[in-house]
């Protein structure tokens, strides 16, 4: 089944201007709070009605401005779960599956025990949602959804109110609660690791537009802009200015890389995972950085090393960067703070710490090509 939509919608000075195209079962909306994740959904959802634009699943159009189409939200087929669930309080787990359904009533009953088997939930059929912990409510709000068998899932931020712990065994309940579901599951999240986990494509949002979208294995490796960079945890970005088709100086680190690979023309500025800096001891060598220490946290999993930059000296760096700041009013979006740029950060899990302990602190840590994330301004 394919979804296909192109929401524009004004409130006030906020703009949302959405496009999707997939075929993909399982796609994840990544964005910053505020960006119009939410209200794509509900445009989706016919909560929202978009100023313009069109909105088709499979082969039904749901919304079509120009053609003064616009379907009912409850004919559109569409299962919404919100943050909270919305279960109706005074009713039982029973009752809030059954809900939405309109066979009969012995067809209903079936349907309802079909989805309390589905879903674990049989034990629990004459609770109310106040006698139910947050998995299962999560569980009884995506039965009443399933229930009618819906074309399309929206999931709005739900493990946003959730511990790490809960999140995470909620998070393999819901992947494994979805596996046989035919349809199109759309998740919106400003987690990068709740996405990378559910969606086999994703589409990133920034200020009401469309980034990009793609497989998701594929953005997170090459992410190409400096926000979607950011978006898909990416602590180390700073600009670079090319000086040739194989060489480049990483401005806000002091240091020059070379490659074996056309640097491409577009490209303003790296992005380098923190994870991924090599360890170097003795004399510098080509694609390195001198490792000056500024500060550590040591974390039960990992260390994280912050580290400062090869700036000539530290007063004209705080300068530069003071400059800026005053300098950031127009073409914010497209303006990369030094001071943001100023601390390098390295993370080391503990697997990996054995060859430091013996050796101390390395001289320089080397920056592998094949992890240069290349990036350039948002058009």
């Amino acid at each position: 089944m394919e979804i296909e939509a192109r929401i524009r919608k004004s409130l006030g000075d906020f703009k949302l201007d959405v496009e999707l195209t997939s075929r993909c079962g399982r796609i994840g909306i990544l964005g910053a709070s505020g960006c119009g994740k939410s209200m794509t959904l509900k445009s989706i959802a016919g909560i929202e009605r978009p100023d313009e634009g069109f909105i088709r699943i499979g082969d039904r159009v749901l919304f079509d401005s120009a053609a003064h189409v616009d379907i009912k939200p409850q004919k559109r087929n569409i299962g919404y779960l919100f943050q909270n669930y919305a279960l109706f309080p005074t009713m039982t787990v029973r009752a809030n599956i059954g809900a939405g359904l309109k066979g009969s009533r012995k067809e209903n009953s079936l349907r309802v025990q079909e989805m309390m088997d589905k879903f674990q939930l049989s034990g629990l059929a004459d609770r109310l949602p106040g006698q139910l912990s947050g998995g299962q409510q999560q569980r009884v709000a995506l039965a009443r959804i399933m229930a009618y068998e819906p074309d399309v899932i929206l999931l709005d931020e739900p493990f946003s109110a959730l511990d790490v712990f809960l999140k995470d065994r909620l998070q393999r309940e819901l992947i494994e609660m979805l596996a046989d579901y035919p349809g199109i599951v759309i998740m919106v999240s400003h987690s990068r690791d709740e996405l990378y986990r559910f969606s086999g494509e994703i589409l990133v949002m920034d200020s009401g537009k469309t980034v990009v979208h793609g497989q998701t294995k594929e953005i997170f490796a090459r992410p190409r802009y400096r926000e979607v960079a950011r978006l898909t945890g990416c602590k180390n970005i700073t600009e670079i200015r090319r000086l040739d088709s194989h060489t480049a100086e990483v401005t806000g680190w002091g240091v020059r890389i070379r490659t074996e690979k056309t640097i491409p023309e577009k490209a303003v500025a790296i992005g380098y995972r923190a994870h991924d800096f090599v360890p170097m001891w003795g004399e510098r060598r080509e694609n390195c950085l001198k490792f000056r220490l500024e500060s550590m946290a040591e974390l039960p999993f990992e260390n994280n090393y912050y580290l400062l930059p090869e700036a000539e000296d530290a007063a004209s760096w705080e300068e530069g960067a003071a400059h800026e700041a005053g300098n950031a009013g127009s073409g914010a979006g497209n303006t990369f703070s030094r001071a943001e740029e100023r601390t390098i950060c390295w993370f080391v899990q503990r697997d990996q710490m054995t060859e430091m302990e013996e050796r101390g602190m390395p001289d320089y840590l080397g920056i592998r090509e094949e992890k240069i994330m290349f990036l350039e301004d948002q058009e």
